[in-house]
C-alpha cells in the first residue's frame, strides 16, 4: 500500500495536543500536518482572489494621483504574495519534517519544541530560547 492510500489517524473534532501525551505520536504529528495543509489551502485560495483582483485593476487611470496610487496597491499586493509564497514554501519544508519524523524538535539543540510554540507557529523549526540567541546574534552583528 503507497503512501498517499493509508488511512489517515482520526482526529476527535476539537482535538488539541497535549503535554501529557507522546510528543510527536501519530495524533500530533496529523494535527499539525491538517493544520499546516489548512493554512497552505488558506494562502492559495488568498492568492486566487489577489489574481483575479490584479487581472481586473485598471492601472490607467485619468487622474496621474490616482493611477500612481493604484501602482503603489498593485506593488504592496505583489509584495505580500511574495511573502506568502515564501511562506508556502517553510510549510511545505514543515510538512516534509513531519514525513521524515524530525518535525516539532529544535534544529540547533535537538529538543522538543514546545507545543505552545507550534500551535502558535507551526513553521517553527527552533525552541524559543534557540531562536532568542539567534535573534540576539542578528542584532549584534547589524
Amino acid at each position: 500500500m503507497t503512501k498517499a492510500l493509508k488511512k489517515r489517524p482520526a482526529l476527535a473534532k476539537n482535538y488539541r495536543p497535549a503535554n501529557d501525551e507522546k510528543f510527536m505520536g501519530v495524533k500530533q504529528k496529523e494535527y499539525f500536518r491538517r493544520k499546516l495543509e489548512a493554512w497552505k489551502k488558506d494562502i492559495y485560495d488568498q492568492t486566487k482572489g489577489t489574481i483575479e483582483y490584479l487581472q481586473g485593476e485598471n492601472v490607467s487611470h485619468p487622474d496621474m494621483v490616482d493611477t500612481a496610487a493604484a501602482n503603489a496597491d498593485r506593488q504592496l499586493e505583489l509584495r505580500a504574495r511574495d511573502r506568502q509564497r515564501k511562506l508556502i514554501a517553510k510549510i511545505d519544508k514543515a510538512l516534509a519534517r513531519i514525513a521524515n519524523g524530525s518535525y516539532g524538535y529544535c534544529e540547533e539543540t535537538g529538543d522538543p519544541i514546545h507545543l505552545g510554540r507550534l500551535e502558535a507557529r507551526p513553521i517553527a523549526t527552533l525552541g524559543i530560547e534557540a531562536q532568542e540567541m539567534h535573534e540576539r546574534r542578528e542584532r549584534v552583528g547589524r
